[in-house]
Parts: structure tokens; C-alpha cells; sequence
């Protein structure tokens, strides 16, 4: 099995797929330390202007003309109800966050990483899984040199497993170089700081309302550690839905697009259909599980921590059960 192991992840790094992956990690998260320290930069200038004063890098005076621009913005009757909801919630977390004196804004480097993670989680790391996974059965099936793989006197399960478990470590390696590169770059943006300045998490929106009861304060090293253990859980479901589509179709183009029309089509798919009960089954509704810990608004009610984390494990267990079906059983040969 070690053996097997080995074999697939040299042949990983064979077709130079990490090596895309790198690269398009690196312009990503170039692009958007670029960004988030441009944006804070336009910021402090346009609260100085409209305050007055030299400078606005008291992070409190930015939060403040953040909650007046969210207070207006309640005030336009053309915004739905859906779109209030999360304005006033997120109006009541600053409002926490200034009764707390804890800045929730700022540029360092740690707040950068766990920034990347969280946005990233939702799509963008899906799709660099989509990218490392689509043609671990069907490139082989395509290519014709999974006849010469099956030819070995080794049964197809321990052939699929020691798939499964090579992508599993090249799932972790692509979320260390994610955390390392965010961790150079930012270094070089913003500077060596804030991994011990605290963070408060434990958010939960319930029937449209922020809830407290459950927020404490944690050290942000101890937020990315959680961030990118969750980032690790959803490139394992992505890679496991991945593997079975695989094994189902035998064309690599056509495995990486069946991923990811699924993956857009299904978010696009949540914002027309929130209201329906099914959607919330829907594995790309529940992807976003940073967004419990940070207590980002849901578009689809009735999802939490505990569900969405079930309903993947689901998909995923399900995906490597009709993955390992139909691989020992399919006359991949003719």
C-alpha cells in the first residue's frame, strides 16, 4: 500500500499539476494581499476626509462611518428583506466589536492569512481540489495505462484506496502552501504581527438576529489553526466528490467540468432556491464553514455548524462508497 501511495503522489508531481497549483496560488494571494491592503489604505483616506481630521488609523473611527454607511443603507426601501437581515447583522457585530474594544480590521499579517482562508473556502479552494483530483481515475482510463495497472496481481480496492489516501496528502500540501505563501507574502505586505492579538468568534445568526451567547475570545493563532482545519475538511469532501466522478466518466475534461459547473451552478442555485427545504442538502450550500465562527449571515435558514458539517461528511462517505462500488465492479478495460 506505501508503495501505491508513493506511486500516485509521484505521479501527481509527474504531471506538474502542484506545480499549476502553486502558481496560480501565488498570483491569487499576491493579488489579493494587493488588494485588502489597497482597500484599508482608500478607507483611512476617505474617513479622514469625510471626518476631517489628518489620519483615520484609530480603527474605531473607520468602524464608526462603517455603521453609518450600514445605517443608510437600511433606510433604502428598495433593498429586500433578505438583504436588511444581513446589513443589521452585521451592523450589531460592530456594534459588539467597539462595546468590546476589539478591532476586528487592520493589517497584519496574521488577520491576512486568516482573511485568504475564509474567502477562498467557499470556491476558489474547491476548485484548486477539482484541478488536483479530476483525473486520477479517468486520465488513467483515457490514457489507456490503468490496463497496465490492472494488470498487477493487486486487488482494485487497495489500487482506489491508495488513490484516496494520496489524495488526502496532497490535499493537506495544497493547504500548507496556501498557509505558507499567504505567510510570505503577507510578511512582505503587512509585516510580522498579529498572532497573539484576539479575536472574537462564536457568532451564530438565529432567525435572522445576532446571537452572543455563545462569542469568546481566542488568540488569532488559534483562529487560523481552526480556519485551516476546516479549509483541510472541505478540500477532503471536494477531493472525495471528485475521485467518484472520476471513476464514473472517462474523459478528464469532462470530470473537471462536471465539478465545477456543480460547484458554481449549486451556489448560484442557493440565492434562487433558499426558501426551498432540499436546498440546505445541498453539498455547496454547506461549504462556507468558516462562516459559523466568524457568524457571517446565511442565506438558507436553518443551517448550523453541526448540520452542515453531517451533511458533508454525507456527501463525502456516499462519494467514496459509489467510487469504490463502481471501480471493483466496472469493466474498466473494454
Amino acid at each position: 500500500m506505501v508503495k501505491l501511495i508513493e506511486n500516485e503522489i509521484l505521479k501527481t508531481f509527474y504531471k506538474k499539476r502542484i506545480h499549476v497549483i502553486a502558481g496560480i496560488l501565488l498570483v491569487l494571494i499576491a493579488l489579493f494581499a494587493y488588494g485588502e491592503h489597497y482597500t484599508l489604505t482608500r478607507t483611512q483616506d476617505r474617513v479622514a476626509e469625510q471626518l476631517g481630521i489628518e489620519n483615520a488609523e484609530d480603527w474605531k473611527n473607520i468602524i464608526g462611518q462603517q455603521l453609518q454607511d450600514l445605517e443608510r443603507r437600511l433606510d433604502n426601501p428598495y433593498i429586500p428583506d433578505e438583504g436588511k437581515a444581513s446589513i443589521q447583522v452585521r451592523a450589531e457585530q460592530l456594534r459588539f466589536y467597539l462595546d468590546n474594544d476589539v478591532s476586528p480590521i487592520g493589517s497584519t499579517a496574521a488577520r491576512f492569512m486568516g482573511q485568504f482562508i475564509e474567502q477562498s473556502i467557499f470556491l476558489f479552494l474547491p476548485l484548486l481540489i477539482i484541478l488536483l483530483a479530476g483525473d486520477m481515475v479517468s486520465g488513467e482510463v483515457n490514457s489507456g495505462t490503468v490496463k497496465l495497472i490492472l494488470t498487477r496481481p493487486v486487488k482494485r480496492w487497495k489500487i482506489l484506496m491508495a488513490k484516496l489516501l494520496a489524495l488526502s496528502m496532497l490535499e493537506m500540501f495544497v493547504i500548507f502552501m496556501m498557509a505558507l505563501f499567504s505567510f510570505a507574502i503577507a510578511m512582505v505586505v503587512f509585516g510580522y504581527s498579529g498572532f497573539n492579538e484576539p479575536v472574537i468568534t462564536g457568532f451564530r445568526v438565529f432567525e435572522g438576529q445576532l446571537d452572543t451567547s455563545a462569542v469568546r475570545t481566542i488568540p488569532q493563532w488559534q483562529y487560523l489553526m481552526m480556519t485551516y482545519a476546516i479549509g483541510y475538511f472541505v478540500a477532503f469532501v471536494i477531493g472525495s466528490l471528485s475521485l467518484m466522478v472520476s471513476v464514473l466518466v472517462r474523459s478528464t475534461s469532462a470530470s473537471i467540468g462536471i465539478m465545477m459547473s456543480t460547484l458554481i451552478g449549486g451556489s448560484f442555485l442557493s440565492f434562487f432556491i433558499s426558501d426551498w427545504k432540499l436546498t440546505r442538502y445541498l453539498f455547496t450550500v454547506n461549504l462556507n464553514l468558516t462562516s459559523y465562527i466568524s457568524g457571517s449571515f446565511q442565506i438558507v435558514e436553518g443551517l448550523s455548524m453541526t448540520f452542515s458539517t453531517l451533511v458533508l461528511l454525507g456527501w463525502s462517505f456516499g462519494a467514496i462508497g459509489i467510487a469504490f462500488l463502481v471501480f471493483t465492479q466496472k469493466d474498466i478495460l473494454a
